[in-house]
Order: C-alpha cells, then structure tokens, then sequence
C-alpha cells in the first residue's frame, strides 16, 4: 500500500488518483508500523509544515495565510519559546538549519527567507523559482520537494545542484511533502497519505514504507484536524517525533519491521 490517502482543503491537487495509481503495483520495499514511546502536547493551531531540531531545540514553521510562523518550541509543553510571523501574503512551508542559516520555504510566492538560526533573526530574503514544500538537509546541501516526485539538492545560497526523481521501482512516487534526513536516509511525508517514504539520496529508490494508520486517535480529531505532515529527528539522542496539521499531539516513535 504505496499511498493510502486522507483529506485536506488546503492545497487543491488530486492526490487521491495519483496515490491510487500508486498503488497499483506491489511495493518493493521494507515495511513498518509504529511504536508509540511518549506523546506530548502539540499546539492544535499549528498548521505544521516543517519540523526540526538543532542544538536540542525543536523548531517548527507552520502555514496559512494570515496565521503562518516559525517557531522555537518546548518538547516537553509545546509551548512557544520564540516565535516569528508572517505577513498575511506568505503561505509558510518546510524550514530547516544548515550552517548558522535558518532557511524558510513559501508555497507559491517564489520567496525563501534567512534567519539567524540561534536568534530568529531576520536575515534576507531568495528569488525562489518553485513551489516550497518541504525542506531538510544532509549537512551538505538543502534538500527541497515541491510536490512532485523529484528532491531538490541546493547550495547555501538556494542554488540547484541537481535533482532526483523518487521511485518506487519504475513507479514515480508524487506528492512529496515535509522531509527529514535520518541516518543517511531521507524520510518524506507524501501529502494527503498516512504513510512515510524512506529514500535512498543517491538512488530515489524507496527503500522503506512506514504506515502511520491510526497515530492520532480518532477521539482527538477535531473538525479542524488535518494530514499527517512533520517529521523531526533530535541527533543529540537519536530520537524521532511525528505530528500533523492541527494535531493536539506529538509522538515520539519507534519503527517496527513488519514482516
């Protein structure tokens, strides 16, 4: 099952048909479910588009125009610790650290903005010539998805250095969201689905599917409860936390192989 789709009014694509086509074919690659560790709270207004550690801190970009943010944000309360707005004409989307840079995507305003990581500074701003979706790094390049099947590999100044097409075997896999790079791998959330795609950076091949069906219970969804969407790994402990759009919860997870 390569991808299982959800709802959400946010962004108009038919991704239900192209996860469906997805699924056409068997998958080869590893499969994983999900051990819950611990659950935190999670800021239930936060439409979250990106989610990260450095140093220790959990950072957090969340959209919407009029509400969009980047934040420093408390593991343990979920309460803000520094914050950024936006202005009412930026939709915000995947953020990450590389360097002393803190790089900000917009979804379709062609712009990325520069922080101070450490300060939330305000630094400059990028002409930006796609989408922005999700944004992480290997420590050597930012990595970029703009909903389509293909990773963008990008220089401190946001230049591309190349691109690659995610696959699943022959099979494109589209719709790649909010992304983390964990252990030499890049985790992706694939938009409107319940599942997260492990890649290999050199290849595009999908090495590993984890099925997130379920994490949020259903008495904890709201009318305003959204998709699965952020992925963040703490290097300093090795842990991972998973959350969505409007979620009243982050997970700390393990992955089981499902053999």
């Amino acid at each position: 099952m390569l991808f299982s789709c959800g709802n959400s009014n946010a962004k108009k694509v038919d991704a239900p048909a192209a996860a469906e086509a997805a699924a056409s074919k068997p998958v080869k690659a590893k499969s994983y479910k999900l051990e819950i560790v611990a659950e935190y709270p999670h800021d239930v207004t936060s439409y979250t588009q990106g989610l990260f550690f450095h140093d220790g801190v959990m950072y957090e970009s969340t959209g919407q125009y009029g509400s969009s943010t980047l934040r420093q944000v408390d593991l343990t309360t979920g309460k803000v610790i520094k914050r950024q707005n936006f202005n009412k004409k930026y939709f915000v989307e995947g953020s990450v650290v590389l360097g002393d840079n803190l790089y900000v995507l917009t979804w379709m305003e062609k712009v990325a903005f520069i922080y101070d990581a450490k300060t939330l500074e305000y630094r400059s701003a990028k002409s930006y010539p796609r989408e922005g979706w999700g944004l992480t790094t290997d420590g050597k390049s930012l990595i970029a998805s703009d909903g389509t099947s293909f990773l963008y590999f990008l220089d401190e100044n946001m230049n591309q250095k190349s691109r690659l097409q995610v696959k699943v075997g022959a099979r494109a896999v589209q719709w790649l969201n909010e992304l983390e790079y964990i252990d030499g791998k890049v985790w992706a959330n694939v938009y409107t689905s319940d599942e997260i795609a492990i890649i290999d950076p050199l290849s595009g091949q999908v090495e590993g599917v984890v099925d997130c069906r379920g994490l949020l219970p259903a008495e904890l969804h709201t009318a305003d409860t959204d998709v699965l969407n952020g992925i963040a790994y703490n290097p300093q402990d090795g842990k991972i936390y998973l959350t969505g759009k409007n979620w009243p919860k982050l997970y700390e997870i393990k992955l089981v192989p499902v053999e």
